[in-house]
């Protein structure tokens, strides 16, 4: 697991809060779906564990990469939410709205026109697999400063062309290795995992990284879907 302090015989943050008993209520629910049970124990630790989550997390901090010769190729599985969608990248648009200044619709051809940031990074499943994987893409930073998030916006929904949905806090989406994903391992991204475009962070559980993503939407305030598996019981903020 990544540490993301960089200070010698500091915790990563997901072993603190297992230590301390306020894990995220996906790792203790593994991948199935929610219970009585489980919603009963969301509603009653959530609160408390993002807020230890938020304290933790250091926006600009960057998580600690890995060398090439650790890509785990054929490690990374592919979970699926319904059928897979088949974009075609010619006619794809990705829009960002909701609370900005400057609403976009961007094509693939201009983002890859976007310097081109890459990332050896691993990538955690709440079902407890990983993968070290090596994304390419544009940092959802720099798209961020192209829309100017209003003094307002607090939270960013991502929406799939499956059905698909997600919600991050904004400081989230703004860490600098966030982000939105055309290449795998150094290739086109394969439609499995995502064609034209997914999110990627090592900051996030692997559930929060949404593929075939379409839409990014800044809102100021949480709707009450928060997400596919959050609606579910597991937990929103599924910080690593």
């Amino acid at each position: 697991m990544h540490q993301i302090t960089g200070q010698p015989g500091s915790l990563p943050r997901r072993r603190f809060l297992q230590l301390s008993g306020l894990s995220g209520i996906g790792l203790l629910l593994g991948g199935c779906g929610s219970t009585l049970f489980a919603e009963k124990v969301g509603e009653t630790f959530e609160p408390l564990n993002q807020r230890l989550e938020i304290l933790l997390f250091k926006p600009q901090t960057p998580v600690p990469e890995f060398s090439p010769s650790a890509i785990e190729p054929d490690a990374l599985l592919v979970n699926t939410f319904g059928e897979t969608p088949r974009l075609n990248p010619a006619t794809f648009r990705l829009i960002i709205d909701g609370e900005v200044n400057n609403p976009l619709t961007i094509s693939m051809v201009e983002l890859r026109q976007m310097p081109l940031t890459s990332m050896i990074i691993r990538h955690v499943c709440v079902e407890g697999w990983a993968a070290v994987v090596q994304w390419g893409g544009v940092r959802l930073p720099d798209l961020m400063r192209l829309v100017q998030p209003k003094n307002s916006a607090r939270y960013v929904y991502f929406e799939s062309a499956d059905g698909y949905s997600e919600s991050w806090d904004l400081a989230s989406a703004l860490h600098p290795q966030t982000l939105m994903a055309y290449q795998k391992n150094g290739q086109p991204l394969p439609v499995e995992n995502g064609a034209p475009l997914r999110l990627a962070s090592p900051i996030k559980l692997g559930y929060k990284q949404s593929k075939w993503v379409t839409r990014i939407t800044l809102v100021n305030e949480l709707m009450p879907s928060r997400g596919y598996w959050e609606d579910r019981g597991y937990d929103w903020y599924a910080g690593l």
